[in-house]
Parts: structure tokens; sequence; C-alpha cells
């Protein structure tokens, strides 16, 4: 498993440096700050979405607009938490407490959508995962252009 892992990243990202903590080196210095550096963006662009979209949706149904800054919020701690459980996952290898976390931060986050919709319009729990998912797409496109440019 572990050599499939370093085989997926290596070859992924291009990066023939990577390697695992127990495995004579760590992942260089400056992959882990690019890493970290990427995260401040994602949340701090989630944010700016969510307070124009939410202003702009909330003229129309104000729960909706809401619910999608709301799950704005959420999606940029699911993200972040997704992260450090990835992260754990390759310093202690504890599979079980991964998918534990994952499984708790599904649940979590799934319920929160349908509260909304009990409360306001049906397209509400629309509105909330397009808040929910804008993090993760925003993380996405800053990987992207750093694997085209770097």
């Amino acid at each position: 498993m572990g050599n499939a892992l370093h085989h997926l990243a290596t070859r992924s990202w291009q990066v023939s440096q990577f390697r695992f903590p127990n495995r004579e080196g760590a992942v260089p210095e400056d992959l882990l700050r690019a890493y970290f550096d990427r995260k401040r963006p994602m949340v701090v662009w989630s944010i700016v979405f969510a307070v124009l979209a939410g202003l702009v949706v909330s003229t129309k149904a104000p729960i909706a607009g809401i619910a999608l800054v709301f799950g704005t919020g959420c999606g940029i701690a699911n993200a972040l938490l997704t992260m450090r459980g990835n992260e754990r996952l390759v310093d202690h290898k504890s599979v079980a407490t991964f998918v534990f976390s994952s499984i708790l931060r599904i649940g979590v986050f799934g319920i929160i959508p349908v509260e909304f919709a009990l409360h306001g319009p049906w397209w509400t729990m629309i509105a909330y995962f397009i808040g929910f998912f804008t993090p993760l797409a925003l993380y996405t496109v800053l990987v992207a252009r750093a694997v085209r440019t770097g």
C-alpha cells in the first residue's frame, strides 16, 4: 500500500523527491510551504465568494443566502479538516481514524442542508452545496495553476 501511494504521489504531481516520513527523509521544505501557502488563498477567496454571492442570493430568498454563506463556511472547515486528516494519515498511517473522521464529517455536513431546506425554498439545499464545494473547487484551481506554472 505504501509503495502504491508513493508511486501515485511521485507520478501524479511530478514530485520525484516525495518521501514518506518513515522512509529516508521527508517532503522537501519548499513543497510543504507551497502546500500550506495554497490553503490561505482558498479560504480568503471562498469567503469573498460567500459574501458576494450570499448577498445576491439573499435578495431572492434570505434563507438561501444564509445557506450559501453557511455552506461555504462548512466547506472551508471540511476542506481544512480533510487536508489535516490526509496529513495525519501519511504521518501515522491510521486508516481507521481517517475513515471514522470522514464518516463524521459526511454526517455533520450532510444534515445541515436538509435543515435549511426545511425552513426555506427547496433550492436552499443547492445554494448550500454550491457554497460547500466552492473551497474545494478553488483549491483545485490553485493546484492546477501551480502544476502548469511550476
